[in-house]
C-alpha cells in the first residue's frame, strides 16, 4: 500500500448519552474550538440509552460554524433509504455543505427486528445496502425523471428527486468482511472501519480488497478515501496510540504514507483528550507535508524511557506571551475589583521547557483567542441590528416589522450559540482543569478559586446579555441596553481571558495538564 494524497481530517466521536445532551454539545464545540474537522455520533435508533443521531447532529450543526458532522454509522435499516438521502440533503443544504454521510449495513440485526425493521441476514443486509446506495445517490441528482429501481429489498417506482445536497457529500462504509469490503471500493467514497475491531496490521489486507474492487469496477482505488475510528490513551508506553503524543504523531504519519489512511477519528469524550488530539493533528499534518513534499521531517529525540514522554528541551525560556487586557474600558460597571486578583509562582529564572509544554500553555491563549473573535462577531452582528432598527422605528411597516424580528430573531440565536460556548469552556475548565492545577501547586490554590469566582460573575454578565435580548424582542427594551450589556461582556470577558492566560500559562506549561 501508499500514500493515496488525500487532504488529512481530524475528528471525534462523540458518544451520544441521553443523560447529558449538553456535555455532547458541548464536546462538539470544543472539537470545533480545537481545529480538528470533524464530529460524528453512533446510531442505534433501537437504543433509547442515545440520542437519535439526526437530531442530534442538526443540533451540533446549529451550534457550530466549520466543522462537518457525519454518523458513525447511520443504521440503514431503521432509516428509509429515500428519506434517509432527504434527511442528509436537507442538513446540508441547511449547514452550508458541512454533512458527510457515514453509512453500515445495519448491525445488531435482532434489535433491528424487534423495533418493527426488516428481519435479514447478514447476506441480505449487504445486497439491502447496495440497493440504498443507488436510491439515494439518484435521489440527490436533481435532473432526469422520477426514480424507478426494482430492487428485491427495495422497491422505487417514480418517486421524485430531491433536494440536492449543498455540496457533493461522501458516503463512507463501515466494512469488514470480504463482500463489504468489495462494496466499497465499487460503490462508496470512503472506508471507516475502526481500530477496536481492525488493528494496524489488518489494514493492507482489506484495504488491498477495496482496491482489487475499485479497479474491476473501472475506478481508481485512490477515489475511496480510509478513514480510521481511533481508541487510544495519551500515556503509558507501548502499543498503538498508548502513549505520548509524539508516539501518536509517529504512528498516524506512517498509517498516512505506507497504509493510506488520511481521516482519523478519536473516539473520546474527555476533553482533555481532544485538546491533545488537536497538537497531534498538528503534529501529522506537518510531517505528513513533509513526507509528501520530499523534505526531510527532524524528528524530536528519542524519549529517555518508553512512554516517559520526555521531549527535548528549548534553550530560550518560556516564549508563549500572554494577551493583555484593553486598555480602554467600554462599561462604567466593574462586577469586581481586580486590584484584589491573587498572582502565583514566578517564572523560574533560567527553566526550559519542551516544545510540548509550550504548546499547552499555548493551546489556552489560541482557545481564548477563539472567544475573543467570536466576541468582535457578536458587536459587529449588534450594530447591523442598531442599523435596522432605526429603519423599523422610523417606517412602523408590517413588512419592517417582520425585517426587524428577523433581525432580532438571528441576533439571538448567535449570541445563544456564543453564550453557550463560553459557558462551556468554563465548565470544563472547573471540572477537569482547575483540580488538576490545585493538586499540582498549593500556590496556585488562590489563583484557580478566584477564576472560579470570576466564572460566576461572567455567567451573570451573560445572563444579561440574554435579559436584554429579551427586552429587545418583545419591546420592552432598546438597542442601548442590548449595546450596554454587550459592552459589559466585552470588558468582563476580557480582562477575565487576559488574567487568567498570564496566571496560567505557564503553570500548564511546566504540569502539563491541558
Amino acid at each position: 500500500m501508499a500514500d493515496y494524497g488525500h487532504e488529512l481530517l481530524f475528528g471525534t466521536f462523540l458518544t451520544p448519552a441521553v443523560q447529558n445532551p449538553e456535555r455532547v454539545i458541548a464536546l462538539a464545540q470544543l472539537t470545533e474550538q480545537a481545529g480538528l474537522d470533524l464530529v460524528s455520533v453512533q446510531d442505534h435508533p433501537y437504543q433509547p440509552r442515545l440520542l437519535d443521531a439526526w437530531t442530534l447532529l442538526s443540533v451540533i450543526a446549529a451550534h457550530t460554524q466549520s466543522v462537518k458532522v457525519s454518523t458513525n454509522v447511520a443504521n440503514l435499516p431503521l432509516r428509509h433509504p429515500v428519506v434517509l438521502a432527504r434527511s442528509v440533503a436537507t442538513l446540508d443544504l441547511i449547514s452550508g455543505g458541512r454533512v458527510e454521510l457515514g453509512l453500515g449495513a445495519g448491525g445488531f440485526l435482532e434489535a433491528v427486528a424487534a423495533n418493527a425493521g426488516p428481519h435479514l441476514t447478514p447476506a441480505e443486509s449487504v445486497d439491502a445496502l447496495e440497493e440504498a446506495l443507488a436510491i439515494i445517490r439518484e435521489v440527490w441528482q436533481p435532473e432526469g425523471g422520477g426514480i424507478r429501481l426494482a430492487g428485491k429489498h427495495y422497491a422505487v417506482a417514480g418517486a421524485k428527486r430531491g433536494p440536492a445536497p449543498a455540496h457533493d457529500v461522501e458516503i463512507w462504509l463501515g466494512a469488514y468482511k470480504p463482500r463489504m469490503l468489495a462494496v466499497t471500493g465499487r460503490l462508496a467514497d470512503g472506508w471507516l472501519p475502526s481500530s477496536a475491531y481492525v488493528g494496524p496490521d489488518q489494514l493492507a489486507a482489506m484495504n488491498k480488497i477495496i482496491d482489487e474492487a475499485a479497479r474491476e469496477a473501472g475506478r481508481d482505488p485512490a477515489a475511496v478515501r480510509r478513514l480510521y475510528n481511533l481508541s487510544g490513551r495519551f500515556g503509558g508506553g507501548g502499543g498503538f496510540l498508548q502513549g505520548p503524543e509524539e508516539q501518536w504523531i509517529e504512528q498516524l504519519t506512517e498509517l498516512t504514507l505506507a497504509e493510506g489512511m488520511s481521516t482519523y477519528i478519536l473516539g473520546s469524550d474527555d476533553p482533555d483528550d481532544i485538546r491533545r488530539f488537536a497538537d497531534v493533528a498538528a503534529g501529522v499534518r506537518e510531517a505528513v507535508a513533509s513526507a509528501r513534499s520530499g523534505l526531510v521531517v527532524e524528528q524530536p529525540a528519542a524519549p529517555a524511557a518508553v512512554g516517559s514522554g520526555v521531549a527535548p528541551a528549548v534553550s530560550n525560556g518560556f516564549s508563549v506571551v500572554p494577551t493583555p487586557a484593553p486598555a480602554v474600558r467600554r462599561s462604567e460597571v466593574q462586577p469586581w475589583d481586580e486590584s484584589q486578583r491573587p498572582t502565583g509562582p514566578a517564572l523560574e529564572p533560567g527553566r526550559t521547557y519542551s516544545p510540548h509544554q509550550l504548546a499547552s500553555g499555548q493551546h489556552l491563549i489560541d482557545v481564548h483567542d477563539h472567544l475573543r473573535a467570536e466576541l468582535e462577531q457578536v458587536r459587529d452582528l449588534v450594530e447591523q441590528v442598531a442599523a435596522g432598527s432605526i429603519g423599523v422605528g422610523q417606517a412602523r411597516s408590517h413588512i419592517n416589522t417582520m425585517t426587524m424580528r428577523q433581525n432580532n430573531w438571528t441576533l439571538g440565536v448567535y449570541c445563544e450559540s456564543y453564550c453557550r460556548l463560553v459557558t462551556t469552556h468554563h465548565s470544563i475548565e472547573d471540572a477537569s482543569l482547575f483540580p488538576q492545577l490545585r493538586r499540582a501547586d498549593p500556590a496556585l490554590v488562590p489563583v484557580v478559586d478566584r477564576l472560579q469566582e470570576e466564572h460566576l460573575v461572567i455567567h451573570d454578565v451573560l445572563e444579561g446579555v440574554d435579559k436584554a435580548l429579551v427586552t429587545l424582542v418583545d419591546g420592552s427594551g432598546d438597542i442601548a441596553d442590548l449595546r450596554a450589556a454587550v459592552d459589559l461582556l466585552d470588558d468582563t470577558l476580557l480582562s477575565h481571558l487576559s488574567y487568567e492566560e498570564r496566571e496560567l500559562v505557564e503553570p500548564l506549561a511546566r504540569f502539563g495538564v491541558m
